[in-house]
């Protein structure tokens, strides 16, 4: 990851804020963790200047909960490139309670609910 991160780059994402590559790696070491088969589908770039944005599709399943199914989170990944052409900052945005929780077992039928009351 040091030949894309710079060793000083940040990323954050709906829950975690951390800044260095040894933070980065460890943020992506757990997240990766409790998923089979995770893959991302790049759906559109935008890119200006040492700016790229993208839209994605995350598919994965989860190890201990449903194994056989797969889920999807569609997100955006804002992404700035220091002078060494190497990110130095990540930002996703994607919507944890609507694309995450809303699919995971006793969590999910509850997200459901609430959204319907709250609409």
């Amino acid at each position: 990851m040091g030949e894309v991160y710079a060793p000083d780059a940040t990323f954050r994402d709906p829950f975690n804020e951390v800044a260095g590559l040894p933070a980065i790696q460890a943020i992506f070491r757990h997240m990766y963790e409790p998923l089979v088969d995770p893959r991302f589908v790049i759906l559109e770039t935008i890119e200006e200047g040492d700016r790229l944005v993208l839209t994605w599709d995350m598919l994965f399943r989860i190890r201990k909960y449903q194994p056989e199914v797969e889920r999807k989170i569609h997100g955006l990944s804002l992404l700035r490139f220091g002078p060494d052409g190497r990110v130095a900052v990540h930002r996703d945005y994607w919507d944890a309670a609507g694309e995450l929780y809303s699919q995971l077992p006793l969590v999910g039928p509850l997200m459901r609910f609430l959204a319907k009351k709250m609409a």
